[in-house]
């Protein structure tokens, strides 16, 4: 029923608050209210009784035209904008999570080809296959799985894009049909739990990367190397669940537009992501660097892994720094 419910206030949302609409949506939750406890006493499940009761009753363009309410929705611009339908919103839901699917795999091969590079360089640095490769031609022999995979890396970000670029129109707003919307709202709530146990899992996994290093090194500064590997690789499936679970959440706010994609933070956000975007652009790779120069140059794989969380809070310190004062000056 918190479903129904819910949908009725988006129904009358946008209708005049006067006492004929008040008692009129009343008499239309208590139809809605018995037809929802027929259909459940004959063994309709939640979704069956609900998707029923809301497509018989919820048609708010037949009740505008009826009360003579047409110019309401027009003043709100709704007219002017494309009404999604079922497939669009399945199409577009699809394509997003084909899309994270894909990034996260992007990310995750970066993530391994230096992962690679590290365990191989640490090899030759161990005298592995000494006698026939010296310690320089093992790091540069890391080079190849690196380079090997950071191709379909690109690629898989390249076709991620490409996929996505039919719903681009979607960037200058959209309408749904009030029971689509009361539909995906009720596959959000079905998702919070999947998104909250993937956000803590990712987070665990982080947490725990650096046990790795710890463990390597009690076997040894040779082995340290070793540490790293496994540190990146577990980082990746934390990113993988980031990226991955991330884009199916933030599909849904898209189409509902709540959250970072409510019309009120849309122009803010713009801004935000200019400024702040730019700035990781040019942060990150300076992080790179220096993360491969202090292990590969001056050998400090035990230490020098902190600068990717350290950055990461500091960043996070910025951004939340940059909107603070972005608001004072708004107010």
């Amino acid at each position: 029923m918190d479903t129904i419910i819910g949908y009725l206030n988006n129904m009358f949302g946008s209708l005049p608050k006067t006492e004929q609409m008040a008692m009129l949506k009343q008499e239309l939750l208590g139809n809605m209210e018995e037809k929802y406890y027929e259909l459940k006493h004959e063994g309709k499940s939640e979704n069956e009784a609900v998707g029923i009761v809301i497509s018989e009753f919820g048609n708010i363009d037949e009740l505008v035209s009826e009360l003579g309410l047409g110019e309401v929705r027009k003043e709100e611009g709704l007219s002017m904008l494309p009404m999604l339908d079922e497939l669009a919103v399945e199409g577009f839901i699809a394509a997003k999570k084909r899309s994270g699917l894909l990034v996260g795999w992007g990310v995750g091969l970066i993530m391994l080809g230096a992962a690679l590079l590290i365990l191989i360089s640490g090899l030759g640095e161990n005298g592995f296959m000494g006698n026939v490769f010296s310690e320089d031609a093992m790091s540069m022999i890391g080079l190849i799985p690196l380079l090997l995979l950071l191709g379909p890396a690109i690629a898989l970000f390249i076709y991620s894009g490409t996929k996505m670029e039919k719903y681009k129109y979607m960037e200058s707003g959209f309408s749904l049909p009030y029971p689509l919307e009361a539909y995906i709202e009720q596959r959000q709530s079905a998702f919070a739990a999947t998104y909250t146990l993937s956000l803590i899992m990712g987070v665990c996994l982080c947490v725990l990367s650096p046990i790795a290093i710890f463990v390597s090194s009690a076997f040894g500064d040779e082995y340290i190397s070793y540490g790293v590997a496994v540190l990146l690789i577990i980082v990746a499936v934390a990113v993988f669940l980031f990226v991955y679970y991330g884009n199916i959440r933030g599909t849904y706010q898209r189409l509902l537009k709540t959250g970072d994609f409510s019309e009120e933070k849309q122009e803010e956000k713009k801004e935000e992501d200019r400024i702040v975007g730019a700035v990781a652009a040019i942060i990150w790779p300076l992080v790179t660097c220096v993360f491969l120069v202090s292990g590969f140059v001056f050998d400090q794989w035990e230490i020098n892994w902190i600068v990717f969380p350290l950055t990461g809070i500091l960043f996070g310190v910025f951004s939340s720094v940059y909107n603070m004062f972005k608001k004072k000056d708004a107010a």
